[in-house]
Order: structure tokens, then sequence, then C-alpha cells
């Protein structure tokens, strides 16, 4: 199969199974829901690609989308802290059963931020060795302002959380952080700091699941009731976590498609959507229909996000996979 046949032929495939994700699917006693970890990216936003003439605005594009998924993957806070005004907006343009998952922000998870796109109370307090750098990481920030971070995180997504359309906030750790007492005693930090909002984690290096550490790792977030984020990636590579299924909360179940565009996973210096750049095939969508299900049988919900976000491929194959889990 081509992996990357243009919109036109994206679209296609989707037409046959348009109503498919509409709403979440019902297995047993849990509801999978099923949509992308984007509404807003460039080459989605494209006239003729996805959204209909008329939706050309923010506040369209967000109802139109909402009207076809029951759940969307917010990526934007990761770049930028969220504010309540957008929390607020995000509430008032979505039908009420819809959910929203928000990635946190670089500073959260170990990553690195840059300093212009931090709120002006946060940049205005920064010591001027970091204030004069045009990115920084969280560890290098006073105490004080690490809690800020985390404050005005909390602060944007609260309209979210107090509504009930806030699924969870997904931790996606980097690849240089390793399975190590320390590492999970951030996870477990973050957990305390987020009190009563819901999270999961994603780990981007492989050792986390690797023969030493699976066990640990799988024990240490049934422990603390924090689900693991289950992907579809490309294999082969020090980030490349292997395609497993395993719950390790009652409540929560996320799958996470990155597409497996092998020759950009790891690569520097291109466009974030160039990596995601990949169609799904109808077999390798199937493969995770069964380990869908078997989550499925083990919680309350279970969120499946398609980050092959280029066009409208994200769109095209979650409609696929939801209509092969109404049909099996």
């Amino acid at each position: 199969m081509n992996h990357d046949p243009g919109p036109e032929a994206a679209a296609a495939l989707a037409e046959p199974v348009a109503e498919a994700a509409r709403r979440p699917v019902s297995l047993g006693a849990a509801r999978v829901r099923i949509g992308t970890a984007s509404w807003t990216d460039p080459t989605m936003t494209r006239p003729g690609v996805f959204y209909p003439p008329g939706a050309d605005n923010a506040e369209e594009r967000l109802r139109y989308y909402a009207s076809l998924f029951p759940v969307v993957e917010v990526d934007a806070t990761y770049y930028a802290l969220p504010s309540r005004q957008m929390g607020e907006l995000w509430l008032e343009r979505t039908p009420p059963e819809f959910t929203f998952d928000i990635k946190a922000h670089a500073l959260m998870t170990g990553q690195p931020s840059e300093v212009k796109r931090l709120p002006k109370e946060i940049r205005e307090a920064l010591p001027a060795e970091l204030a004069a750098k045009s990115r920084i990481y969280g560890k290098d920030l006073p105490n004080e302002l690490q809690d800020a971070i985390w404050e005005a995180f909390r602060d944007g997504i609260i309209p979210l959380h107090s509504a009930g359309k806030l699924g969870a906030v997904f931790l996606q750790y980097p690849r240089w952080f390793f399975p190590s007492n320390e590492s999970r005693d951030a996870i477990a930090e973050a957990k305390q700091r987020l009190g009563d909002i819901p999270l999961a984690v994603e780990f981007r290096n492989a050792s986390w699941l690797n023969e030493k550490n699976a066990a640990r790792t799988i024990d240490f977030l049934e422990r603390h009731a924090i689900p693991f984020v289950m992907v579809d990636a490309p294999q082969g590579m020090r980030s490349s976590l292997p395609p497993v299924t395993a719950v390790t909360s009652p409540d929560l179940a996320v799958v996470r498609f990155h597409g497996r565009r092998t020759e950009t996973w790891e690569a520097k210096g291109i466009p974030v959507v160039e990596r995601f750049r990949y169609l799904y095939s109808s077999d390798e969508l199937g493969e995770w229909v069964p380990r869908i299900r078997q989550a499925a049988e083990q919680v309350k919900d279970v969120h499946v996000l398609m980050n092959n976000c280029y066009a409208n491929y994200g769109t095209t194959n979650a409609r696929q996979i939801a209509s092969m889990l109404e049909e099996s």
C-alpha cells in the first residue's frame, strides 16, 4: 500500500465510514472514544482537505470536528501554556459529551521551552541568565517558577475539568528520560501536582519496556493507577516502544498512533508534520483491534488517538478503526 497517497485518496477511503467515529464505540461496559491529535494543523485546514467551505476560523473548525468525533488531543499546550479563556472557549464550542485530552507543557516533562512563548509574568520573573536564553529547561528554574508553570497549566484547563470534559493530561517524556528512581519520582510528583486531574504517561525510550525494566515499569504505573500510553510507532530505534497491550489503570487506557514513517521518526530539522505523514493500511489498523478490545475489558474508557495528522490521514484512519471495532 502507498502510505502517502494524498488527501483525495484518503478522502475516498473515509467516505464509506464517514459516520463511524461520531459517537463512542461500546465494547462491553467500556466506551471507546476515537479521534485525532489535532484539528488545526495547516495541512488539515487547507481548503477541500477535511473542513467544509465556511469552516475557516478556529470556532467553526472545532465545532465541525466535534460533530464528527467524540475526543481530540490538544498538542498546542506542549508549546504554550493554556489560558483559562481558551479553556472556556473550547468548552462552549463542543457538545456536552465531548472530551479533550491535553498534552502537558514541555517544561512539565523535562523538555525545553521557548522563552518568548511563556506568559509575560513568568518571563519577567526569570533570573537574568535564563531570560537571556532562547530556550530553557524546567530543571533550571527556581522552585517558585516551577510551581508557577504547573499552576498556570492547571488554571488553563480547570474549565474543562470542572465541566467533565477533560479526559487526561498526557505527560510525554523525552528520549533522554531513562528508567530510574529519579524518573519514577518525577512521575509521582507530577501526579501529586495535578491532584484530581487525571494523567497518562507516554515514554519515548525503549528501555522502559526492555527485559530488565518492563515488569517494574508496569508495576509502578499500576501502583499509582497511572495509564500507560500504548503506542504504534516506527520500530528499531532508541525511542521505539513495542506495540504492547498494557492496562495500568481501571479508569482509562490510551492508544496513540504515530504512523510508521521510519526515515523521519528521529530525523532532525524537519517539520513536525512530516514525521507523522503516514496513512495506515486496513491491515495495520486491524492489528490493534484485538488489543483495543482486550484493553476495553479492563477499563471504563479507552481513548484512541491518531497522531498521523498530515492532511486528512488521521481523520480517515480514525473512522476506519472505529468501523472495524464496531464490526468486530
